[in-house]
Formats: C-alpha cells, structure tokens, sequence
C-alpha cells in the first residue's frame, strides 16, 4: 500500500508565528528517505497555511509525485493547471472549517466538475474526487472519467475514537454505557463496510482508490487491510508525532503499520 505524506501541518506550524520557519521545503527529502511515496499538499483559498510559493517550490523540486489538493474554484483551477502536479485531487472546501468535513457533491456540481476535470486532464494532470464512500458517488464519478477516487475516512475515524474514548468520568450509567459501546461497534462496522463496498465498486469500474482523513496510529490497519484500496493520504497524525519522534522515525512507523506483505 502507498502512502502519501501531507505536509500541511508544517506549514501550520509556520503560520502559528508568521514567519518562515519551518519551511515544508524542507520536509521533501526526510519523506523519500523514509519511504514516503507521494507527497500531498492542499492549495486552499484562504491560503491558511501552504502558499502558492510553497507549491512552486514543493512541485519543482520533489522527486516524488505531488498530490494537490483543492477546490474546483476557476482562480484555484488555473493555478493548478500552471503548477502542473502529478495529480489534483478535488476536494470541498468551506473557509470556516477546521478541517475537510466530507466528500465532494459530485451530483449536485457535475456540470462543473466536468469542465474542471476536462481542463486539468487538457493540462496533462491526472485527476482524483474526494468523495464519501457512497456507491452512487462512484458511479457518478465513473462517468466523469478521474483515474482515482479518494475515499473520505473522517466519519470512520469520529466513531473509532468516540469508541475508544475513556467514557468513565461521564455522568452515565454502566448500563447506558455498554449501550452506547455497542451502538458505536455497530456504527463502525457499517461505516468500515461502506468503505469497503464502495472500494470493491470503485475497482470493478477501472478506478484506483485511495483514501484519507482523520486516519491515525491507531485506527489506520482497520482501513490498511481493504485490499481494493492502494493508496492512503495522512497528515497531521505523521506530523504531530514527528515533533516527539522526527519526522523520518514517524513515517517508518506509519509505512509499517500500513504494508500487508
């Protein structure tokens, strides 16, 4: 299995102070010596952390290929085509949020997707959706001919760690505990089983899967072992755990924890 770095959250870090240290730059050659096989970024509008001159430099001179992500905004789409990554991989995006909520609204914006699809593939870049594990979704995004979807793992990692969350100190009771313990097992089972469908769909339509959010030290094996699913993208669990263990020592241990020999 393939694992893509996300190398936003340095940029974070920098943004916290507004200065120019650390550079992101400098995380490309610590991820190939790693292991690291692609490195992710996302181009957000309000450029909250990486800024187009990051791109430049991140795509110029990584000798990995460079996922980008980012909105179907025309401005955004523009730059990408300039930029030229290996792959863009289209994502929604809200100003407010913390972090990506869900997948694309690939029925609701399909025209448009259409056109920015039909533009980056003009431009030689291969296209990912960002999108729900929903089977309907894969097959609208079949008929938008992409090379991958990535399926969005954020409600899965929710349920895991309210699942794994120490619930004692809560004012419940032990019965209505072990009730809520089981409702969340059941809801991490379905959430794991649509994963799973929409994967095995995804495959049966010619299109390569990969998937992303939210995934951590902790819960990644349970996604790691979906055959159908080549490629997972993580971010801020690797960097997060990169500043007690460096960053080279933290994507070892993520690449040992995905690879199913």
């Amino acid at each position: 299995m393939l694992l893509g770095v996300n190398i936003d959250h340095i940029a974070v870090l920098r943004e916290a102070r507004k200065i120019n240290d650390p550079n992101p730059l400098d995380a490309l050659g610590i991820c190939k010596l790693a292991g690291a096989d692609q490195i992710t970024i996302h181009l957000r509008e309000d450029r909250r952390h990486i800024h187009d001159n990051d791109a430049i430099a991140i795509i110029q001179q990584s000798s990995l290929p460079v996922n980008l992500e980012c909105s179907i905004n025309s401005d955004i789409i523009d730059i990408v085509c300039k930029l030229k990554p290996t792959r863009a991989t289209l994502v929604p995006e809200n100003r407010n949020e913390v972090t990506t909520e869900g997948g694309l609204d690939v029925k609701g914006h399909f025209e448009k997707l259409q056109k920015v699809i039909d533009k980056l593939h003009a431009n030689e870049i291969e296209v990912s959706l960002f999108i729900d594990p929903n089977e309907e979704i894969i097959e609208l995004s079949s008929q938008l001919e992409v090379e991958w979807v990535e399926l969005h793992t954020g409600t899965f990692a929710n349920i895991y760690a309210m699942l794994n969350t120490n619930l004692s100190q809560t004012h419940h009771s032990i019965k209505e505990l072990e009730l809520s313990k089981q409702e969340l097992k059941e809801k991490l089972n379905k959430s794991i089983k649509e994963i799973q469908n929409s994967s095995k769909l995804a495959k049966k339509l010619n299109l390569k899967v990969a998937a992303g959010h939210g995934l951590n030290y902790q819960n990644v094996t349970l996604i790691s072992k979906i055959p159908e699913i080549e490629e997972l993208n993580i971010g801020q669990s690797i960097i997060a755990r990169s500043v007690f263990k460096g960053l080279e020592r933290a994507i070892i241990d993520m690449k040992e924890l995905i690879k199913n020999d």
